[in-house]
C-alpha cells in the first residue's frame, strides 16, 4: 500500500501477510505504526499528559460550501455550512490550543461520493485514467492530504463506484483507509489494513501508543451487491473487533480508539437479509472490552458525546457523531496518567465544533480550485428545456410531477430493454422516492444540475418480476413513512415516521391507490387500481426498480427476492440526462399525473 510523502516508522504486519483483491494491488494484512514527533527525553517520566483525537464522517465529496445542484454557496434552514475547507480550519484551531503533536485527525467513512465533484471524478474524468493515461488527482484526496489525517474508515459508499476507483483513491491518499471486517471473499483476509498505531512522543516520558481501529458498513454486501459480490465479504462490528481491539492491547497501545461507519443505535434497514447489525458502535462500546472512544458515522446525526458502558469491564467508552458534510468536527480529549510503567487513560471527553463559525481554509481554496472550476461548468451544460417548473417541496405528500418524471423515464428505459423478450407484454410500474425536497427543473433552459439534482444518488436501474400482492404488500410497506393523524394535518408533521428517510418512501407509477393516515400502519393502503379495475393479486408485474432497493436496502418486501429480468450498469441519473438530451424538451403534460393521494378516514387531505 503506498504512503506516500509522510514517514510511516515500522509496521504491526506478520511476515509476508498480504492479500489481493480484485481491482487492487497487494496490501499488508495490517497496517503500519507512524512517528508523530516530538522530543524524547531521558528524564523522570511525567505523570500526566493529554491529546486530542479529531473526527470527521459522512463527507461525501464535499470541499467547498458549495451546492454544485444550486450553483451557489451551500445554506439550510440551520444556516449550516459544509465542506472540507471549512473543517480545516477548525483542525487548524485546534492543532494551535492543543499543540501540534498533541492531535490525531481521523474519520468515518463516506468520503467519494455525494456531490458533483465526487461524481465527475468518478465518471466524467476518473481517477482510475482513461486510454492509457493516468488519471487525476481526487479532490478529496487533495484536501485530506493537506490536512494529514491520520486515519480513514471505509464507508459503505466508497464502493458505488467499483473496487477499482476505490483501490486508486487508496493509492493517492497520505495515510491508511481501515477496514477491519471488509475481507477478501477467497482468503477471508483483511482487504484493507484493520488498523493503524499512531506514537505521540511525551517530552521527557514514554510514548503513548494509540491504535485506531476502522470498521466499515455489514450493509455493502447488499447495497453494492454488483461491485463486491464474489470479492469481498463483510462480517460483523462487533465480531471483528473482538479479533483487533486485544490486538491493539498486545502491541502495547495505551489507547484504542474505534472509527465507525455505523451508527449508534443498533438498527438495521435491511432486516434478516444479514446476520450484522448495520447501526452497532453502541453494541461495540458494550461489548468489546478495551475501546476508549469511537468516533461515529453513517447515520448523519449530530451526537456531540454519548457514553456507554461496557458490560465486562464497567469502564465508560465515549461516542462522538459530527454530523455530515463537514458540517461539524468532532474533537476527543483524552487525559491519561503514568503508573506502574505505562499509561492510563483518566478520562475521555467529546464536543463537536460547527463549521459554520469559520472562514475556508485558503490554502485548501487553493488547492482544488481548477477542479471545482470544471465541476461547475460541466454542471452547467445545457441538455434540454423544460415546458413548466417542476418543484420537489410537496413529494413527500403529494403525488408531483417531478417525481413523476423519474418513473416516466424509468418505465420507459426497461420498456425498451425488454421489448424482444418473453417479458414484452407484462405491464411496467416503476417506483421513486424524494431524494431532495428542494429540486427543481425550471421552465426554460435545462442544465445537468437541474436533472441530477433530482436523482442525487448513484444507483441503477433493474426490472424485478412481481405480482399484484406483492405490489400491494409494497405500498403498505411503504405507507409506514406516514406519522398516524386523526386531527389537524400538518404537512410539516405527518411524514418521517420512526425516522424513516424520505428516500425510504416509494411511490409507484402505472397503479392509482389512497394511503389514509388516520389508520394504523399496516392497514393504509386501499383502492389498488390498475388499468381501472381493482388490482388482480395474482397478475404480473415488472417493476423498474433502483439497485438499492431490489438489494435490499430499505427492507421494503418482496423486491428482494424478486425475479431480475434485466439490469443497467448505468446510473439512473445519466439514463435521465441521456433521456432529456435525446428528447429535446420535457413536456410535463406527456407523463403528469395524479395517482396516488393521502387520505383521512377517507377524505382527501390535500
Amino acid at each position: 500500500m503506498p504512503l506516500n510523502r509522510r514517514t510511516f516508522l515500522g509496521t504491526t504486519a506478520a511476515a509476508g501477510a498480504a492479500v489481493a483483491v480484485a481491482g487492487g494491488t497487494a496490501l499488508p494484512a495490517e497496517a503500519e505504526t507512524r512517528d508523530l514527533g516530538g522530543e524524547h527525553g531521558h528524564g523522570r517520566p511525567p505523570k500526566r499528559y493529554a491529546f486530542s483525537v479529531m473526527g470527521t464522517t459522512d463527507l461525501h465529496g464535499h470541499v467547498f460550501n458549495w451546492d454544485y445542484f444550486t450553483d451557489k454557496e451551500y445554506d439550510d434552514a440551520a444556516h449550516n455550512d459544509v465542506g472540507l475547507a471549512k473543517i480545516s480550519t477548525l483542525v487548524d484551531q485546534v492543532r494551535k490550543e492543543k499543540g501540534r503533536h498533541n492531535t490525531l485527525l481521523i474519520d468515518a467513512g463516506d468520503i467519494i461520493q455525494g456531490t458533483q465533484l465526487s461524481y465527475y471524478y468518478a465518471r466524467v474524468e476518473p481517477i482510475t485514467g482513461s486510454a492509457g493515461k493516468r488519471g487525476p488527482k481526487h479532490p478529496m484526496a487533495l484536501a485530506m492530504n493537506h490536512m494529514r489525517y491520520d486515519a480513514a474508515a471505509l464507508g459503505n459508499h466508497e464502493f458505488n463506484y467499483g473496487i477499482p476507483t476505490l483501490r486508486a483513491f487508496q493509492e493517492q491518499l497520505d495515510f491508511p483507509l481501515l477496514g477491519a471486517n471488509a475481507l477478501d471473499a477467497k482468503t477471508l483476509k483483511p482487504a484493507f489494513p484493520p488498523y493503524t498505531v499512531r506514537r505521540l512522543r511525551v517530552p521527557h516520558g514514554p510514548d503513548v501508543k494509540v491504535g485506531i481501529l476502522g470498521l466499515t458498513n455489514p450493509g455493502i454486501a447488499i447495497w453494492d451487491k454488483a461491485n463486491v459480490q464474489g470479492r469481498m465479504t463483510f462480517p460483523g462490528l462487533v465480531e471483528q473487533a473482538k479479533i483487533y481491539v486485544p490486538k491493539l492491547r498486545a502491541l502495547g497501545c495505551d489507547v484504542v480508539i474505534c472509527t465507525d461507519h455505523s451508527g449508534l443505535d443498533g438498527s438495521t434497514s435491511y432486516g434478516d437479509a444479514l446476520p450484522y447489525p448495520e447501526n452497532a458502535s453502541s453494541l461495540v462500546a458494550e461489548q468489546v472490552p478495551g475501546i476508549d472512544a469511537i468516533l461515529v458515522g453513517h447515520t448523519h446525526k449530530e451526537v456531540a458525546s454519548r457514553t456507554v458502558v461496557n458490560k465486562e469491564t464497567g469502564k465508560p467508552v465515549v461516542l462522538s457523531e459530527p454530523y455530515m458534510w463537514g458540517m461539524r468536527l468532532s474533537v476527543f480529549d483524552f487525559a491519561l496518567e503514568f503508573s506502574k510503567g505505562r499509561w492510563h487513560v483518566t478520562s475521555v471527553t467529546a464536543s463537536v465544533r460547527n463549521a459554520n463559525a469559520v472562514a475556508e481554509d485558503p490554502v485548501v481554496s487553493r488547492l482544488v480550485k481548477a477542479e471545482h472550476a470544471k465541476v461547475v461548468a460541466y454542471v452547467n451544460q445545457v441538455v434540454g428545456t423544460n415546458k413548466a417548473e417542476m418543484r420537489s417541496t410537496e413529494a413527500p405528500f403529494k403525488d408531483v410531477p417531478i417525481i413523476d418524471l423519474i418513473n416516466h423515464i424509468q418505465a420507459e428505459t426497461v420498456k425498451n430493454a425488454l421489448a424482444s423478450t418473453a417479458y414484452a407484454s407484462l405491464p411496467v410500474l416503476s417506483q421513486a422516492a424524494c431524494f431532495s425536497r428542494s429540486a427543481v427543473i425550471p421552465a426554460g433552459q435545462v442544465t445537468i444540475r437541474d436533472v441530477a439534482g433530482l436523482y442525487v444518488y448513484e444507483n441503477t436501474l433493474e426490472a424485478r418480476l412481481l405480482t399484484g400482492a406483492q405490489v400491494k404488500a409494497y405500498l403498505e410497506f411503504s405507507a409506514n413513512y406516514y406519522v398516524q393523524t386523526t386531527g389537524a394535518v400538518d404537512p410539516a408533521k405527518i411524514t418521517n415516521a420512526n425516522n424513516t428517510p424520505d428516500y425510504n418512501y416509494d411511490v409507484v407509477s402505472g397503479v392509482s391507490y389512497e394511503v389514509d393516515i388516520a389508520k394504523p400502519a399496516g392497514s393504509r393502503v386501499s383502492k389498488v387500481m390498475f388499468g381501472g379495475k381493482p388490482l388482480d393479486d395474482a397478475a404480473q408485474f415488472v417493476l423498474a426498480v433502483n439497485n438499492y432497493r431490489a438489494n435490499g436496502g430499505g427492507n421494503f418486501p418482496g423486491v428482494a427476492t424478486a425475479k431480475q429480468l434485466w439490469a443497467n450498469s448505468d446510473e439512473i441519473r445519466n439514463t435521465m440526462i441521456a433521456w432529456v438530451k435525446a428528447k429535446g424538451v420535457i413536456d410535463p403534460a406527456e407523463f403528469a399525473s395524479v395517482d396516488w393521494k393521502l387520505t383521512q378516514n377517507g377524505v382527501p387531505v390535500f
